[in-house]
């Protein structure tokens, strides 16, 4: 069994749901109280013992990678002014881990994102992350999916419980139990199925951990809605090929491309901070009393 050393990370949508905060700025570096959405993405891959990442990315991204990059003249300024445990801290993040971009130059939807790292992921099993989907989790959900392929052997998309209502904003799996615990044998997948289509309420959420020969396929799918190849065709594909399984990840999933998602996400992430969590924690209480906020007059 191959190990699992890399990871792509998808990061060339345009972000409309942002606009205009997104016209200038990509949404993976919109920020999470103290760093950008993409920072905990790439610190879950590092965590989970993953060695390298592939940007997919397009014009205008490059923030992303200047984020991850060293920079001397910033790293002389802080030493100058003798701010060593900052400097500290950005060195750290230009060193997480080796990262490597490929340009997707036309967007052809996440399947065809995938499909452009092929040439460097090659022959081995690979994770994949959306950059816009936060975890927070004991255990990081990149290394609860490692775990359970080094018993199951096969592909795993991670899945959360929907309301039957929302399934339509979803990928949704279609499976059986397993003995092991929050785990599924995939039968069926749809895209956004239409009501009443599915009775599952499982819904792929943006980790998956893929076999290699998810490039053939994908290089063999046809576009569909919109001229976009989607990922979940080859991902059915790929388990009638040769087996795949949902897992039931433990942790609070935030869709941080959302714009209630990302307010969520900044109000838990706040709240689990080690300097801001306890008097951002009164602040919340203060509001939810009924407490005037200071600044600012009742209507």
């Amino acid at each position: 069994m191959k190990a699992i050393k890399k990871a792509v990370i998808p990061v060339a949508g345009l972000g409309t749901r942002f606009l205009p905060a997104t016209k200038a700025i990509p949404k993976e570096m919109l920020t999470i109280v103290d760093r950008p959405t993409i920072q905990y993405i790439v610190e879950e891959v590092v965590a989970s013992g993953i060695e390298e990442i592939v940007f997919i990315t397009s014009e205008g991204k490059s923030a992303i990678e200047n984020h991850f990059d060293y920079d001397f003249r910033l790293d002389t300024v802080l030493k100058e002014k003798n701010k060593v445990s900052l400097g500290e801290e950005l060195n750290n993040i230009s060193n997480l881990i080796d990262i490597v971009s490929v340009r997707q130059k036309k967007p052809l939807g996440l399947g065809h994102a995938i499909w452009m790292a092929r040439n460097v992921i090659g022959d081995e099993p690979f994770l994949v992350l959306l950059g816009d989907d936060l975890v927070m989790s004991g255990v990081p959900c990149c290394k609860q999916m490692i775990d359970l392929y080094h018993q199951v052997g096969e592909s795993i998309v991670a899945i959360q419980r929907v309301p039957m209502d929302q399934t339509y904003q979803y990928g949704i799996v279609e499976g059986v139990e397993t003995e092991r615990e929050r785990t599924f044998k995939v039968k069926r997948m749809v895209e956004k199925p239409a009501p009443g289509t599915s009775h599952s309420d499982m819904a792929i959420i943006g980790r998956y951990l893929l076999m290699p020969e998810v490039f053939d396929l994908l290089g063999k799918t046809t576009p569909g809605h919109g001229g976009e190849i989607q990922l979940t065709d080859a991902l059915l594909a790929l388990s009638n090929l040769r087996g795949m399984y949902a897992y039931e990840f433990d942790g609070q999933r935030y869709d941080a491309g959302d714009k209630l998602g990302y307010l969520k996400a900044i109000v838990d992430f706040a709240l689990h901070h080690r300097d801001l969590g306890a008097p951002f924690r009164e602040y919340l209480e203060m509001i939810c009393q009924g407490c005037e906020i200071p600044g600012l007059e009742k209507e």
